[in-house]
């Protein structure tokens, strides 16, 4: 009788706990709803909408056809002008990840390394881009880069090239922007990860006999990769799906899957052909950084990059 008490005591012990995490849970989830709804209605939907649309056949009058085809994508994988335009996208999202991490991971080590007003105020230097319109800051580089904008009248005033330089409407002036409009999510990403490694580490590592170059590439960089490939993911996405800078700075010379969405669901209204472009580029997007995340995990055996 007595053990059956203390049975049942115990019980109501482990019940209680079991309770508390189950309501914490709960509580996890309310929160998690507004998100929830705002992501499905904004995200998952329209995806849905976009996947099927890309199935079915273009309809001179609809839009959307009624018959289920895989031609879209027969169409596009076939023709050399669309993989052109792939590749190209390709090309200027994989440039503009590797400048933004060689120019973001200087800034961000010494960022990080500061304290007080003299960190914040160089973060909010940094940050600040981010305050101007994308727009505004492509028809800057816009004035900078054209025929008769700042770069080619010092070239020619001091006598290097004779005739302007073709800067604009090509895919350095699209990078250019591109770079200057991502900088900051690159090193905002870095800054978090270094902030994260513990000082401890790298004062083992000092009292080990590792000079400061050692202690880098052997401690700092390894630790601060989960930072690199936040920052990559964010950089390389953006820019592969960006519109208005390659639209602004690109023009029709530069075209890019963005833009070749574009004009097919809204100057040619074929919804078909413009939702496989769609799907195709989010395909491609998702296997590139599945690639780059397990080379940077194998360059890295002790963290794993997920």
């Amino acid at each position: 009788m007595g053990s059956e008490i203390k049975g049942n005591k115990s019980n109501k012990k482990n019940i209680k706990p079991r309770n508390k995490r189950s309501k914490k849970k709960f509580e996890h989830w309310l929160l998690l709803i507004p998100t929830l709804i705002v992501f499905v209605f904004f995200f998952i939907i329209p995806l849905i909408f976009l996947g099927v649309s890309s199935f079915r056949t273009f309809d001179s009058v609809d839009g959307i056809g009624d018959t289920w085809t895989l031609s879209n994508y027969t169409r596009f994988l076939t023709d050399p002008y669309y993989l052109g335009v792939l590749w190209t996208t390709i090309k200027i999202g994989i440039l503009t990840t590797v400048i933004c991490l060689i120019i973001s991971y200087p800034v961000a080590y010494v960022i990080s390394q500061l304290t007080g007003n003299t960190r914040n105020y160089l973060t909010l230097i940094m940050i600040s881009p981010l305050l101007i319109s994308m727009v505004i800051r492509a028809y800057g580089w816009r004035i900078i880069l054209n025929n008769n904008g700042v770069i080619n009248n010092f070239l020619m005033e001091i006598g290097l090239i004779d005739a302007p330089l073709k800067l604009l409407y090509t895919e350095f002036s699209v990078i250019v922007g591109m770079v200057h409009v991502l900088f900051p999510y690159m090193v905002l990403s870095i800054i978090g990860s270094l902030e994260r490694i513990d000082p401890s580490v790298t004062r083992a590592a000092n009292s080990l006999g590792a000079n400061q170059f050692r202690t880098f590439f052997n401690v700092t960089l390894p630790l601060s990769l989960p930072g690199i490939f936040a920052g990559s993911i964010l950089v390389f996405s953006l820019t592969t799906s960006s519109f208005v800078t390659p639209a602004i700075l690109g023009g029709s010379q530069v075209k890019v899957m963005a833009y070749l969405t574009y004009e097919h669901v809204q100057v040619l209204l074929n919804w078909p052909f413009g939702g496989a472009i769609g799907f195709i580029l989010i395909i491609i997007i998702s296997i590139t950084l599945l690639l780059y995340s397990r080379a940077l995990t194998k360059l890295n055996k002790g963290v794993t990059i997920q």
